[in-house]
């Protein structure tokens, strides 16, 4: 399998470099660099870029805003925004609800809810996990009560990233506690003004204040609101979480951090030299370099399988091989800038509260390194921890 660039990828890829060079603002590229959360407004102005150009949602289908590029181009366009760095798509409107509601949802549906995604005049956040329902979601307990032309919704759910923000929350819900739990859960769409919604954060391990618990009380929405058919969620639901891991990999930004990485340790000394010259740092940082190179030709593998076999709106099983690998490796060069900046780790700035957990120390681009180390412990859980992709591979890939 020749997974070389042909004449003509390589061309759209130089395409895409200068487009980022001319369009991407430095100082929202210098805060990724820099390893800060991405803020609101950064992505809302990229976003706002890319639909301008036609490039927010590439891989949506033509009619409702896509590119028509194939799986190569769509690969080298998230690997150069990933290396540049540039700030990704929300993926709660992009890469889940937005499929959904173009696959399953009405007219309607797609006529109000799919350019404002595009556009992000809509800010969606995904409610799935429950407290008592994360890996086993079947098992959730919101309920969602039919009450003439609205749906009477109680009930609660956690780890719901970016809730602070939304516009919009999707959610599943149950509607027939008589059915099997997989059977009796529908796809509902909730506006966040709605009476009855609270939501209150969760400060996690880095000090940042991503995710949040959203408690609903006697929330009323119309049954308009419904995505396809009631009692059917579910089957929307594995198609949402498949999509969600298509390039959970993030090859582009590993490679984007070991060149960081690269850079700082040229900076930092050790025993009188600079860091990069020690040879055991060396070595370990060759290992994940090797690693990473040995998931991007996966990927490609996988990439070039998806464009022979074309779009058939299921997730290749393969790609758990890709989520294990990816978030190992993500996991992996945060470890080692942690180690590039030692002690000077220990006083981390906290951007969401603009203050730092004690005094700093010198210099300033080790302020970020501990608050990433701690939040991408994250990576090997959602989208489906690693646990469940290695089940997933055993039975889909390796037929045990």
């Amino acid at each position: 399998m020749d997974l070389r660039y042909t004449p003509e990828e390589l061309a759209f890829r130089d395409e895409v470099r200068a487009f980022l060079a001319e369009n991407l603002p430095d100082d929202i590229r210098r805060r990724l660099v820099d390893g800060e959360h991405g803020n609101k407004e950064d992505l809302v102005a990229w976003s706002r870029i890319l639909n301008a150009r036609g490039w927010a949602v590439p891989h949506w289908p033509v009619k409702y805003g896509g590119t028509g590029w194939d799986p190569m181009r769509q690969y080298i366009f998230l690997e150069e925004t990933q290396k540049w760095p540039a700030p990704q798509p929300l993926a709660f409107g992009v890469n889940m609800v937005g499929p959904v509601i173009y696959t399953f949802g009405s007219e309607a549906q797609k006529a109000r809810y799919l350019p404002r995604i595009a556009n992000l005049d809509d800010w969606w956040c995904q409610g799935f996990s429950e407290p008592g329902a994360g890996s086993d979601l079947a098992s959730l307990r919101t309920r969602a009560v039919r009450d003439g032309d609205h749906y009477i919704v109680n009930g609660q759910k956690t780890w719901t990233t970016l809730a602070q923000y939304a516009d919009w929350i999707f959610c599943l819900v149950r509607t027939d506690t008589d059915a099997k739990k997989q059977e009796g859960i529908s796809f509902l769409l909730i506006d966040m003004k709605t009476p009855g919604i609270e939501v209150r954060p969760i400060v996690t391990i880095d000090g940042g204040r991503e995710v949040n618990e959203v408690f609903l009380t006697d929330v009323r929405v119309p049954v308009e609101n419904l995505v396809g058919q009631e009692n059917k969620g579910w089957d929307y639901a594995k198609f949402l979480l498949g999509n969600e891991r298509t390039n959970i990999a993030r090859v582009g930004m590993s490679k984007q951090r070991i060149a960081r990485i690269r850079e700082l340790a040229a900076l930092e000394m050790s025993g009188g030299r600079p860091l990069i010259e020690d040879e055991r740092f060396r070595e370990k940082l060759a290992a994940v370099e090797i690693e990473l190179k040995a998931l991007e030709l996966t990927q490609l593998r996988v990439v070039a399988a998806d464009a022979r076999r074309g779009n058939t709106g299921r997730p290749d099983p393969a790609s758990s091989i890709l989520k294990i690998k990816g978030s190992e490796i993500q996991q992996a060069t945060t470890h080692l800038l942690m180690q590039v900046m030692g002690p000077h780790a220990l006083p981390y700035h906290d951007h969401e509260l603009e203050g730092t957990n004690e005094p700093p120390i010198e210099p300033d681009y080790a302020a970020s390194a501990a608050p990433s180390y701690f939040n991408y412990r994250k990576v090997s859980i959602y989208g489906g921890s690693n646990e469940i992709q290695k089940n997933i591979i055993a039975k889909a890939v390796l037929g045990f």
